[in-house]
């Protein structure tokens, strides 16, 4: 194959944005821990026009907004050679990144409308690094390899899998997906390229309290996989580019030692994830660190261990054609044949009462519980006195869910919940990437292309965990669409493949909520830069340095589109009587 790779960076605004994740509208950003960045693959065939671009992003998931807008960049430059069928983007899922980004409005509500330097920091730095893969393209080779992740990660919704069929269980050894697939890149020469993991783990070490931007576990995993290639380098430099990117991690929680009364410190292991005092809103999940900084650097080095084990083991070439496949879908209106005598059909989107309750990893609001299979009149009579009670359609389709807010039915200012979904496949040789969109819990690549919600397996049973009380729980039309896509794929017919409804791009550019920047003035006889704090002139091991200056927003960095360190760490040489930088703000050492 021709292979090239390429990182950019995406960062965006660090401050007063609300971050993206655990929809909690005070945890706005407040600084920095580590930047973010989008991650891009493309292997192409040398003697023909096929190839196949991957870009992982160091982002909550990927909307609708970001692909449209990314892939009219790339066809601006590159014609028809980067298209719908070939470029699959996802993110990492990282609840610590910038949000905004998105054009339906139940994403607005915890995001302050659509903050287009956060668009515009993710759509750039997309490009960015599939421009620079696209420039470093070199006869390579790939390989992959597999192996078993222990200790980081448990089943957050355990009560719901028991609920699955025995037969079910029995075929797997965990109640979570423990393997990792790994992808090793190298050139013609065997020069080191770079990697792609797909490990199933939530980047949630950092739970909502946290308003620090960062990428979390997984962005921490590739943070150490690259500063061990990239000899000598600042983090963000270098060649060598190591993305861990999402797959089936809907149900998976990093936090390993379970949930906790926050209160009172015993277990809420129990199907509703409520404390007998405060109930669900004191039950968190803890660990394995002292604290979520802690945790975030074990999780991330448990990752980045097994893939470089895996990546120095890695001898199963992979060769073969590369093939893609895409296709709109109305996921509101798909019929869907189980069976000889049974037929079913999908329906607008909704969100439950569980979903309200949230996760052991990110609690909810109010009085609500996971598990919940009967509605609350309370809140269900002020749902409908302020939005409209769901159809009786609707409330059919999704029993046994109790339907909290028919999303797919409320439409002002713009339609609240996408119904139009990217379905996507792509093959390199005997590896075949599923792109979804949303958070499975089966064995998918997530959050890729457009964002729904959280999707998940229909129960026999009635337990209803946060990631059935989502959008499309029990989703019967996902599993038939890619069927549908992938055996066009196995056939070479994608041509014949219909494009499908095409989504729509909303006029949203200027509803925000966010304070807009004004002058800014430097307090009196000071000036931007001065120093309040200086540090000291010594510090002992694992002391923290610290220093106080003078400073503007940091969101006029991200407005005016520039690309610089908040901070560097200078290490002054007595040989050649010159500092030189050794941390930046990029580096995990560093917060600012």
């Amino acid at each position: 194959y021709l292979v090239g790779v390429g990182r950019a960076d995406c960062t965006g605004p660090v401050a007063q944005v609300p971050l993206m994740g655990y929809a909690k509208t005070d945890q706005v950003g407040g600084g920095l821990l580590s930047r973010l960045y989008s991650r891009a693959f493309i292997v192409a065939d040398p003697e023909g026009s096929s190839r196949v671009v991957f870009v992982s992003i160091d982002i909550g998931m990927v909307s609708q907004r970001v692909r449209l807008e990314v892939l009219k960049q790339l066809q601006s430059k590159y014609g028809e050679l980067y298209r719908q069928d070939n470029v699959i983007l996802s993110g990492t899922h990282t609840h610590s990144g910038p949000g905004g980004y998105f054009q339906y409005t139940l994403f607005w509500i915890t995001s302050k409308g659509l903050v287009r330097p956060a668009l515009s920091s993710i759509v750039n730095g997309i490009v960015k690094s599939i421009d620079i893969a696209h420039e470093n393209m070199k006869k390579g080779r790939l390989f992959i390899n597999r192996g078993t992740v222990e200790n980081s990660q448990i089943n957050r919704s355990p009560f719901s899998y028991l609920a699955n069929p025995e037969s079910e269980r029995s075929r797997y050894s965990s109640n979570t997906d423990k393997e990792m697939v790994l992808l090793k890149m190298v050139d013609e020469d065997g020069h080191e390229l770079g990697l792609i993991s797909w490990f199933a783990v939530h980047p949630v070490s950092m739970n909502n309290s946290n308003h620090l931007v960062n990428s979390d576990n997984v962005g921490y995993a590739s943070y150490l996989f690259e500063q061990e290639k990239n000899k000598g380098m600042l983090p963000g430099e270098g060649s060598f580019v190591a993305a861990f990117a999402s797959s089936n991690l809907g149900d998976v929680s990093p936090n390993t030692r379970g949930p906790f009364c926050a209160n009172t410190g015993e277990s809420c292991d129990n199907p509703q994830s409520s404390c007998p005092v405060g109930g669900a809103a004191m039950c968190m999940a803890e660990g394995p660190g002292n604290d979520m900084f802690e945790s975030t650097r074990i999780i991330g080095q448990n990752i980045y261990l097994k893939a470089k084990e895996l990546y120095e083991e890695a001898s199963q070439e992979v060769t073969g054609p590369l093939s893609s496949a895409h296709q709109w879908v109305n996921m509101s209106d798909v019929s869907v044949e189980l069976n000889a005598t049974h037929t079913v059909k999908t329906c607008k989107p909704a969100l439950g009462h569980s979903f309200a309750a949230g996760t052991i990893d990110g609690v909810g609001a109010f009085n609500f519980t996971q598990g919940s299979v009967e509605g609350d009149p309370f809140w269900d009579q002020i749902r409908d006195q302020l939005l409209g009670e769901p159809s009786n359609e609707t409330k059919a389709c999704h029993s046994p869910k109790p339907i909290l807010f028919s999303t797919g039915e409320m439409t002002w200012p713009h339609p609240w919940h996408p119904d139009i979904v990217d379905v996507q496949i792509a093959a390199i040789g005997s590896l075949a990437i599923l792109a979804v969109p949303g958070e499975f819990t089966w064995v998918f690549l997530g959050s890729c292309s457009i964002y729904c919600s959280q999707i998940s397996s229909k129960p026999p049973g009635t337990v209803l965990p946060a990631e059935q009380g989502r959008g499309s729980s029990g989703n019967p039309g996902c599993p038939w669409g890619y069927l549908r896509s992938t055996s066009s794929l196995s056939q070479n017919a994608t041509q014949e493949l219909p494009r499908g409804p095409e989504p729509p791009l909303f006029n949203v550019t200027n509803l925000t909520l966010l304070p807009s920047l004004s002058a800014e003035n430097a307090p009196a006889n000071k000036n931007f830069g001065d120093v309040l704090e200086e540090v000291r002139a010594e510090y002992r091991e694992r002391e923290v340095a610290g220093v106080t200056f003078v400073g503007a927003n940091p969101r006029n960095s991200a407005e005016n589109a520039t690309e610089h360190n908040f901070l560097t760490v200078e290490r002054y040489s007595s040989i050649s009587s010159s500092w030189h930088v050794v941390l930046n703000d990029a580096s995990w050492d560093t917060r600012w």
